[in-house]
């Protein structure tokens, strides 16, 4: 059966996105990085631009896990993460209302962080990065919590067991993201799904959200590097995102 054919016999899914606001020595490292990359690309021609897009593309990733939490990138950062508290806020009302929560993570190194907060707090969890199956457990609610990575995330699993779906940074690929939510909401489902989006208020993630909604494919792109040959990611884009955080 498609699923088209028995949405009727789903519960109900419901959306929200959730904001973090950056302070301190994060917000910093962000607006520095941020600046000095639109001042980069603000210089070059465009003929210039397009032959750096991969470049372009990684320094749009960095910005991305100075989101996630500034210790994905510097090893000695101690300044925290405003994202990463708001969602262990979010898993803890989670679990004391007797929810089990899957979250969602492009970064597996963003995973191995979450799980330390997790054993901090002796909360149970798993973790499915690709390389091994935990389904069976956590579907018998041996774990409160199952952490997946963006690869592991839409290869059939079928994660009923949770009712909160947590995606920690969005990849922006509505397909894709649905399809991760999917693993929770689904036939065998019994209680209503709730999903969460975790975006740093004023930053990048704020300019992909609102091009998603008008430039699908430059969204794509911009995450997951495709077409990026083509002449789909303009200069003009790219600063566009990068002044969102203005």
């Amino acid at each position: 059966r498609l699923k088209g054919d028995v949405l009727g016999d789903l519960p109900e899914k419901n959306e929200n996105v959730v904001y973090a606001e950056m302070a301190g020595e994060q917000d910093k490292l962000y607006r520095a990085s941020a600046s000095k990359l639109a001042r980069s690309i603000a210089k070059q021609l465009p003929e210039d631009f397009a032959g750096s897009k991969l470049q372009v593309l990684a320094e749009l990733s960095k910005l991305r896990e100075l989101c996630c939490d500034p210790s994905l990138l510097y090893g000695n950062y101690t300044g925290g993460s405003a994202k990463l508290d708001t969602c262990m806020e979010l898993i803890s009302t989670a679990l004391e209302a007797d929810h089990s929560v899957l979250l969602f993570s492009q970064f597996t190194s963003m995973l191995d962080l979450i799980a330390a907060r997790l054993d901090s707090d002796g909360v149970a969890y798993q973790m499915l990065t690709g390389s091994t199956s935990k389904e069976k457990r956590f579907q018998e609610c041996a774990v409160p919590v199952f952490l997946i990575s963006l690869k592991a995330g839409g290869v059939g699993l079928n994660l009923t067991a949770a009712d909160i779906v947590i995606h920690y940074d969005p990849w922006w690929n509505v397909a894709a993201e649905n399809q991760a939510t999917d693993r929770a909401h689904r036939i065998g489902q019994t209680r209503t799904v709730t999903v969460f989006k975790l975006i740093v208020k004023d930053t990048i993630e704020e300019g992909i959200l609102a091009l998603q909604q008008r430039k699908r494919e430059l969204a794509d792109s911009v995450v997951g590097g495709e077409a990026l040959g083509s002449t789909s990611i303009t200069r003009d884009d790219v600063l566009a995102l990068l002044d969102a955080g203005r």
